[in-house]
């Protein structure tokens, strides 16, 4: 029984190692969601989109890259992050995304 335990340890730990790492991407794609939300009702208010960048990296990660487009007819946020494990910074990241268009409301200049 020692033995097997011993020989199936390593296999578990990194099987726990790897769901950890998907928990992180899984939270890091719904901050990405709810962050380009926010953030393009922001910017089809007209808001700047300095501001409206800023908005999205703080209810997501300072690093993540956050693209408007704003014109006369829709307004569209792309958000994308990549993740690494923090026990493996040395390993490959996944990169997470999430996009939000909506209807730019009458009157606003595209920038």
């Amino acid at each position: 029984m020692t033995a097997e335990t011993a020989a199936m340890l390593p296999a578990l730990v990194v099987v726990l190692a790897a769901a950890l790492w998907a928990i992180q991407a899984v939270g890091a794609q719904l901050e990405c969601v709810d962050a380009a939300r926010a953030a393009v009702r922001a910017a089809a208010r007209g808001e700047p989109l300095a501001q409206v960048r800023d908005l999205a990296r703080s209810a997501t990660r300072s690093t993540a890259h956050v693209e408007v487009t704003r014109d006369p007819e829709t307004t569209k946020v792309q958000i994308t992050v990549e993740v690494r494990p923090v026990w493996g910074p040395s390993l490959p990241a996944v990169r997470v995304s999430a996009t939000a268009t909506a209807d730019t409301e009458p009157g606003q200049q595209s920038p």
